[in-house]
């Protein structure tokens, strides 16, 4: 069963779908007339409905937000332009070159990419579970499929690790139990791209890979354990912060902002001895940061109405600014200069190009 978190007028509201494609989720007739459609993140789904809500309070303007996860989301954006298609997509990574080419082959052709701010991916557990300090390559060496037979052997092995402690004994002797993002989710990119491939150059038989044949040690640093240890969580990071509160010896990854919202039930691990939080992300201290986005089409610009003050919206100062309304929800602001850049780009309508 596929689970979509919406909000429509500013109503929760939770779409259940029992085998049924992704691509045959609500239907635009279904809809509002003349809504706003969002699809896409769920780490930026929270950001997205306040800007929605706040929006609505001054315009009267129709939005439905769906999270969809970034993946899910690129390819439902990318089906085409107009009536019936969606408008904007989240992503909690930046758009990829082969999702950016399938919008190109079915005619979105013009498309405006904005910067909302940073949130950093933090591995959380019960604040009455042990406090974890983890290395770089820990993480690596904890969650991939194959690990090296040494530091310096690069002779391939499936997992051998059952416990932290085999690890680094410096961690807790629990068996490795971590709940974390399905494929569809620009989370699980992002945590794969940057926690994952970090851990694994820290590893020196690796680190020579990495010079000698990137798409190899890719390969070898992004592909995580499928022997039950790693388990997907599906995209609703609070269903995984109560997870985590009826397993004490379970971590789990999830964005900065879940966290910032849930302090009082999980706490964050370090990573290289840096804690995350809003200033350690904010100048990328903290090893595991990444942007966040929305995309929108010029396109349907014409067709939706709102659609360009929406984008603006998101950008205004007393929005992602530094004392906006979406930094208390744990949005990590861009620099002004940064924002400002973006602001143009939606009042120009101004396409990006990789």
């Amino acid at each position: 069963m596929l689970r979509l978190n919406a909000i429509i007028l500013g109503v929760s509201v939770t779409i259940l779908m029992a085998c049924q494609p992704l691509e045959r989720a609500q239907k635009i007739e279904d809809m509002p007339s003349r809504a706003i459609r969002v699809i896409g993140s769920s780490t930026v789904f929270p950001f997205s409905t306040k800007v929605a809500q706040e929006y609505k309070n001054v315009t009267g303007q129709n939005i439905i937000i769906e999270a969809t996860g970034s993946g899910g989301g690129h390819k439902l954006f990318c089906e085409g332009v107009g009536v019936g298609t969606p408008d904007v997509t989240n992503s909690s990574r930046r758009q990829k070159e082969t999702e950016l080419a399938r919008c190109k082959a079915n005619g979105v052709a013009d498309i405006i990419e904005v910067k909302i701010g940073y949130d950093g991916i933090v591995i959380a557990n019960a604040l009455n579970a042990p406090q974890f300090d983890f290395r770089a390559r820990d993480i690596y060496l904890a969650f991939a499929k194959t690990v090296p037979q040494s530091d310096t052997d690069c002779t391939l092995i499936n997992n051998p690790y059952q416990n932290w402690s085999e690890i680094n004994p410096s961690l807790p002797d629990f068996k490795i139990e971590a709940y974390g993002p399905p494929p569809t989710s620009g989370t699980r990119d992002a945590f794969v791209e940057i926690a994952m491939e970090g851990g694994a150059a820290d590893i020196p038989c690796l680190a020579a890979l990495k010079n000698e044949n990137q798409a190899q040690f890719r390969r070898v640093s992004q592909t995580l354990r499928e022997d039950g240890l790693w388990i997907d969580a599906g995209e609703n990071d609070n269903t995984l912060v109560q997870t985590l509160l009826n397993t004490p010896t379970a971590i789990g990854v999830l964005g900065y902002s879940f966290l910032d919202q849930n302090q009082d039930k999980i706490k964050a691990a370090k990573i290289d001895s840096v804690t995350p939080d809003f200033e350690k992300i904010a100048s990328r201290q903290y090893p595991v940061s990444r942007s966040l986005f929305f995309y929108f089409k010029k396109a349907n610009v014409e067709t939706t109405p709102g659609l360009q003050g929406f984008a603006l919206e998101f950008l205004a100062d007393h929005a992602s600014g530094a004392n906006g309304y979406l930094r208390e929800i744990g949005l990590v602001p861009i620099q002004d200069s940064e924002r400002e850049k973006y602001r143009r780009d939606i009042q120009n309508l101004t396409p990006y190009h990789p």
